[in-house]
């Protein structure tokens, strides 16, 4: 089901921000079609394709009981928990 909508996120964005050439920003999503601005921001690639990356990968290729994702999409790596640890 997720990766149905994902996919359906993701062909959206092809038509409305595709160019020959790679991603274009959107001035206004209101408008359709949106007016592009002709600028890819940095975190469209270091988070929106990092997601689509994940969502569409096979299961094994990150583990998440051994990582998570912080705002960002970087992956941290989650520490054992210890006796001490728990109070």
């Amino acid at each position: 089901m997720y990766r149905d909508w994902a996919w359906e996120i993701f062909t959206a964005m092809e038509k409305a921000y595709k160019t020959e050439t790679g991603w274009s920003g959107v001035k206004d999503v209101k408008k359709n079609p949106p007016e592009k601005d002709d600028l890819t921001q940095s975190f469209f690639f270091a988070e929106t394709m990092k997601y689509f990356y994940l969502i569409f990968s096979d299961s094994n290729v990150v583990h998440l009981d051994e990582w998570v994702f912080n705002t960002e999409a970087h992956p941290v790596r989650v520490m054992a928990r210890t006796a001490t640890m728990v109070g």
